[in-house]
């Protein structure tokens, strides 16, 4: 039997992103507090921050670009800065990954139908077994939310609650 490891991927909890919207169906709030919750399961965390290439939205130090407190980096977490949607394009996200033996992602933070789903889709491609957490994802409605991870689920993708994934049902049906 193969060994599986796996590490959690956070997507774009920073400020600006965090105050863009009134994430549906999870608020902001709730959102970054899953989120929190889900760290405490994982050795292997990633932390994905968007930051403008050209430098607009006042670069990496902008408190707009910071990450929410409750996802503040800690000493052995892996930081990925994109400048597009997908968590992998642009940078060495893969081959960290790899170099720490990573067979599972599991995925949360905003939006679903954008970063989660460039990121989601670029780690199930790479051949990474991937769960997305329904509780701890969002976007701008209900429905986007329902169609974003049924799409995901039908390409093979795990659906998951924070709940489900903190008990260990990382991957399957």
């Amino acid at each position: 039997m193969t060994e599986t490891r796996a590490a959690l991927i956070l997507v774009d909890l920073q400020h600006w992103i965090l105050g863009m919207h009134p994430w549906e169906p999870t608020p902001a709030p709730a959102l970054v507090d899953a989120c929190a919750r889900l760290r405490t399961g994982f050795t292997d965390v990633v932390l994905v921050r968007h930051l403008h290439a050209d430098g607009s939205g006042g670069g990496p130090e902008a408190p707009a670009n910071q990450l929410h407190e409750l996802i503040a980096p800690g000493p052995d977490d892996l930081l990925v800065v994109k400048h597009g949607l997908d968590a992998f394009e642009g940078t060495d996200l893969d081959a960290r990954l790899a170099a720490l033996g990573i067979t599972d992602v599991v995925i949360a933070g905003l939006s679903t139908a954008h970063g989660v789903a460039a990121t989601a889709r670029t780690a199930l491609a790479s051949g990474y077994r991937v769960t997305l957490v329904s509780d701890a994802t969002a976007t701008v409605s209900a429905a986007e939310q329902d169609r974003v991870l049924g799409r995901f689920a039908r390409a093979g993708a795990a659906v998951r609650t924070t709940e489900e994934v903190l008990a260990g049902l990382v991957t399957g049906s």
